[in-house]
């Protein structure tokens, strides 16, 4: 058992709270790590506010990154001491994710949403002995001390700012691996991304890096705007100066983008990602809605080639992709550290603030003592 300081969520919509937990030792098949610095992501912000039914009384966080601790009975990936940044959980057995395909892993929710090991345990214990609820994304890592899975252990270099890392572990390689991974657009193709936070200025990144020579990024803030074309956006649309559509289309002769990202969960703004596109255009949804939205297109556009899909994690195996972006990143070519502004552990609601505001795009806490 170890002694860790967590930010805890007790309802639906409720301020975090800093408290000192008990989290056991590492069972067969779990590592332990000394949390050095987690990520803010907007997946745990809609948790919190109950767009999934995920139990609360409960230690959130999914972008955590640190040093390896203990390991349970039969782990060889990782040993005491090795970095690691941790990834979104997954089973391992299912025929999803024997394919390569562990974002859609059969048993998703339970290994990521459940607050619960897969055999309903629970690590966690408060200063009364009381259960609360872990393993969110099989990590918990919003304090000192996580439990995660082998399976969703990365190892990475000791060379590179651990505290730094951890985003890469969701946010970030979501929208870099939406493009590079799912859509894969060709040097030369053109590519519109809708919603300029984290994710979407991530998949601006990658279309640069993979050779996309027209990327449109749209929002509402004109300062992420401005971001976007230091980040790698060849043009901006701001959607509240006129028709978002038509600006795509005159900037692309007429024709529309190849390739388009819907990174708002606005079911407006994903109609206008699949209307933007050219015929055979492929847009990609990623932005998380709560459960039961719909939207609607025409059918007639769809009919013409086009194309609508969702992309989970970025499509990535994360022992492969992170550390490819782990080295775009020593290259100076996928230079994500922009995007993060560093917090403390107990200024958790002020960065959740922040983000929600949209005044910080990737509020990364920094665990360590």
């Amino acid at each position: 058992m170890v002694s860790c300081t967590c930010a805890v969520v007790h309802g639906k919509s409720q301020r975090f709270s800093v408290e000192t937990l008990t989290l056991e030792d590492p069972r067969p098949g779990e590592v332990l790590v000394e949390i050095a610095g987690v990520g803010i992501c907007h997946t745990d912000i809609v948790v919190r506010d109950q767009y999934y039914p995920t139990p609360l009384l409960a230690v959130l966080g999914h972008e955590g990154s640190g040093r390896v601790l203990k390991v349970g009975a039969g782990v060889t990936k990782v040993e005491p001491g090795d970095h690691v940044v941790l990834a979104f959980g997954s089973c391992g057995e299912c025929i999803n994710c024997k394919q390569g395909k562990p974002g859609y892993c059969l048993n998703f929710f339970g290994y990521n949403f459940a607050g619960c090991r897969p055999d309903g345990s629970k690590p966690y214990q408060a200063a009364d002995g009381s259960p609360i609820s872990g393993c969110f994304f099989s990590q918990s890592s919003f304090g000192t001390h996580a439990l995660a899975l082998e399976r969703n252990v990365v190892k990475i270099g000791k060379d590179v700012p651990l505290e730094l890392m951890g985003p890469l572990g969701c946010g970030i390689s979501t929208g870099a691996g939406t493009v590079m991974n799912a859509l894969r657009p060709g040097a030369g193709s053109s590519i519109a991304i809708f919603g300029a936070g984290s994710v979407g200025l991530s998949a601006v990144m990658a279309a640069k890096a993979v050779g996309c020579t027209t990327i449109i990024a749209v929002d509402l803030n004109q300062d992420r705007l401005n971001f976007a074309l230091e980040l790698g956006a060849t043009h901006v649309v701001n959607g509240r100066e006129g028709n978002s559509v038509e600006k795509i289309q005159e900037l692309t002769g007429g024709l529309g983008v190849e390739y388009s990202i819907e990174c708002t969960s606005v079911p407006a703004v994903f109609r206008q990602a699949v209307d933007c596109l050219r015929v055979t255009g492929q847009c990609a949804l990623v932005g998380a809605a709560a459960l039961g939205t719909e939207v609607t297109f025409d059918m007639n556009s769809i009919l013409f080639g086009r194309s609508v899909r969702g992309v989970i994690e970025g499509e990535s195996v994360p022992d492969i992709f992170i550390p490819q972006l782990i080295e775009l990143w020593k290259q100076g070519r996928f230079p994500f550290d922009k995007l993060v502004r560093f917090y403390k552990l107990d200024e958790i609601n002020e960065a959740v603030e922040a983000s929600e505001k949209g005044s910080v795009l990737k509020p990364i806490l920094c665990t360590a003592a």
